[in-house]
Parts: C-alpha cells; sequence; structure tokens
C-alpha cells in the first residue's frame, strides 16, 4: 500500500510536467534595436526545461548555436551564455543586411519556437552642401543643396540661417535598405546676405541628440556704397577737422580718391589724406568749398559730398553755438510765458462780473441813505451775510 506521502508525491511530479509543458517550457525572447556598426545580444530563456537543447537560427532559417555548439562559420557571432534555461548569442560589426526575424528553438516533442525581431539602425552620413558656386552677385538667385545617405529610417534636415531656422525643400529616395534624403534652398541674395551662414543639420535617432552639421558661409559681391563722417558740428578757424569717407562694398573698395571742388587737393602739407581720412589740421576761410569722396570696385564706383563753411568765432553775427543754443532756450520760454499771460487775460475779460455782498444788493434800491441802512439790518437778519456772484 501506498502511503500518503507517496501519493502526494506522485500527484506532485505530475503536476509539475503539467504546468512545464503547458507554460513553463516554452522559449521567451524579446525585440533587438541596434545601431548599425553596433553589437546585438539575442537572449532565449525558459523557465522550466527538462535538459532540452535551446537553438537559434537567423532570418535565412540558419543554425547560428544548438546549446553551446556553434553552427554557422560567421566570426562576428560569439556564445554570450548557453544553460538549459538561457541561451544568450552576440552579433558584432552589425549590418543593415543582418536585419530580420531572428527563432529561438525548444527541441520538446514537438518543438516550440519564438520570435524575435532586431532592427538595424542605418547611420546617416556626414551632409554636404552643394549647388553653390561663390562668389555670388548682388540679385542672383542660388541654390544650396544639403544631401545625406545611408539612413534608416529616412534622416530629417533642417536649415538655419544663422541662427534663425528656414524652411527647404525635402527629396526622399530608397537605396536598398536605406535612404538618400535632399533638402533644397533657393535664394536671391543681396548685400544683407554677404557673410550670413547657411547651416544644414542632419538628426536621426541612431545621433540621440548630436546632430551632423555643415555650415556654408555666403560671399555676394556688390557695388560700393560711400557716405561722408565729420568731427564737428560747426568748424571754426583754428580747428583741427577730419572727414572719414564710410564706404561699403564687396570687394571691399580700395582707395578711396579726395578732391575738392572738383580739383585736387589745394594745400597738401595741411590736409593729409591716410586710408579713408582727410584731416585738416588747422582750418580757415580758404579751406571752404565742396569735398568729394569717391570708392570703386569692379562692380560700380560710388560718391558721396560734403559742404564745408569754416566759421569765424570772433566775427559779428557768428556766436558761438552755445551761447546760439542757450539764446534760442530763453527766447522760446519767454515767448510761452507771453502767450500765457494774454490768454489768461482774455479769459478773466470774458467772465468779468459784478461782486456784492447781500448788504450791497439791499442798499442798492433804497431812495437814500437811512432806508438802505435799515434794509441792509434787514437782510442781514434774515440771513447771514452771503455772498453772490451776479
Amino acid at each position: 500500500m501506498w502511503s500518503p506521502e507517496s501519493y502526494l508525491r506522485v500527484f506532485g511530479y505530475f503536476g509539475y510536467m503539467l504546468l512545464s509543458g503547458l507554460s513553463g517550457q516554452f522559449p521567451l525572447t524579446q525585440n533587438v534595436t541596434v545601431t548599425e556598426g553596433g553589437t546585438a545580444n539575442m537572449t532565449c530563456r525558459v523557465e522550466y526545461n527538462d535538459q532540452t537543447s535551446l537553438q537559434w537560427s537567423n532570418p535565412a532559417q540558419q543554425t547560428l548555436f544548438f546549446g553551446d555548439k556553434k553552427a554557422l562559420r560567421d566570426n562576428r557571432i560569439e556564445l554570450v551564455r548557453a544553460s538549459w534555461a538561457e541561451l544568450t548569442i552576440s552579433i558584432s560589426d552589425i549590418s543593415l543586411s543582418d536585419e530580420g526575424q531572428y527563432t529561438c528553438s525548444l527541441f520538446t516533442m514537438p518543438v516550440k519556437t519564438t520570435k524575435a525581431f532586431l532592427t538595424v539602425l542605418g547611420v546617416p552620413e556626414r551632409p554636404e552642401i552643394t549647388g553653390f558656386t561663390k562668389p555670388a552677385m548682388e540679385g542672383d538667385e542660388i541654390t544650396l543643396i544639403c544631401t545625406t545617405s545611408g539612413s534608416k529610417p529616412a534622416a530629417h534636415i533642417r536649415w538655419f540661417r544663422n541662427d534663425k531656422e528656414v524652411t527647404g525643400t525635402k527629396e526622399v529616395n530608397a537605396t536598398g535598405k536605406s535612404f538618400t534624403v535632399k533638402s533644397t534652398l533657393q535664394l536671391q541674395v543681396d548685400q544683407s546676405d554677404d557673410g550670413v551662414a547657411y547651416t544644414c543639420s542632419v538628426e536621426h535617432v541612431s545621433l540621440s541628440s548630436n546632430p551632423y552639421q555643415v555650415t556654408e558661409v555666403l560671399e555676394v559681391h556688390y557695388a560700393p556704397h560711400v557716405e561722408i563722417s565729420h568731427s564737428a558740428i560747426i568748424p571754426q578757424e583754428g580747428q583741427y577737422f577730419k572727414l572719414e569717407c564710410v564706404s561699403k562694398g564687396n570687394p571691399l573698395p580700395e582707395p578711396v580718391l579726395w578732391s575738392k571742388d572738383g580739383g585736387e587737393l589745394p594745400d597738401v602739407e595741411r590736409m593729409i589724406v591716410e586710408g579713408r581720412e582727410l584731416t585738416i589740421t588747422s582750418l580757415n576761410k580758404t579751406d571752404n568749398g565742396t569735398y568729394r569722396c569717391e570708392a570703386s570696385n569692379y562692380l560700380g564706383t560710388s560718391g558721396a559730398e560734403y559742404v564745408l563753411f569754416v566759421y569765424d568765432p570772433n566775427a559779428p553775427g557768428q556766436q558761438d553755438p552755445d551761447h546760439a543754443l542757450i539764446g534760442g532756450v530763453v527766447a522760446v520760454v519767454v515767448f510761452i510765458t507771453l502767450c500765457l499771460i494774454i490768454a489768461l487775460g482774455r479769459y478773466l475779460a470774458r467772465h468779468k462780473g459784478t461782486y456784492l455782498t447781500h448788504e450791497a444788493k439791499g442798499s442798492e434800491d433804497a431812495p437814500d441813505a437811512d432806508t438802505a441802512i435799515i434794509n441792509a439790518e434787514g437782510n442781514h437778519a434774515a440771513e447771514e451775510k452771503k455772498e453772490y456772484f451776479i
């Protein structure tokens, strides 16, 4: 006779076998995502195993490892861990061709299998900007094309003008398992675009938060533009005086040419030209006239003029600029004050009236002085000397 303990052991054994067969003896895997060139670890686990072998196969159904035995000659594939409960292998130097569905098999009767999908991210190549030939001329229409290849999934391209994002036209083409992405900018350039940096930024999941970037700095040629700045508002005799020819252009217009009244500078000892500056060391009346500055490059010539009038601070009618300014301010204050007085006088004239006390009002109609006094006293008794405007 079997004891109760023996029955419990038998039923426990069969229960264990039933549990293992229904749920525990089944291979478990996970999908894996890896960047191209990286290493993928493929793991297959079994919770309950009665010493049954595990096997990994590639998408072509070629056996990679059967237990701890390597079946495929590929130096990139190595055994990481092999036991009755786990079979883990690694595949190094991953390429896009390794992507696909891998199979883990548990050799029970019947064989049980499960799938794990290996996703390979294609790393985009560093971008290039083409389509632009330096230099451009002001008014030209130019095209900037940013291209990157080898991405999977397709990369995202963004454009920046200096630090401000601008929008380009995107084009995506498949090349095998990867993609080639292009983005195009079309611009009509002017002198404000000279020296501007256009940056192409390539973003992709395989690059994390470190996008690839390439920058093109525009060079735009344009004709000169000239202005003249001066060192004194009111030039006076004996003063040091300087004119500067401020010129813009690309190529930079060099040199600048100075003239006076359509001819050469008359006094080269006092009128000194250094680069873009004309300096007159000591002004006098003979320096009066029109000074012209000209600058040129291969796209054109530009000029500007300044009319110089030298003041004599000691001459009648030519006051010191500070005194003239003070006099002007005083004149304005006096004028405003007079206007206010006139306006106030007109206002008072329009609202003029007779100011009477109540007593005076009572005496106004009295035939004589005694009656006026009586009337005034009567009014005073009736009211307490109220005042009126009539």
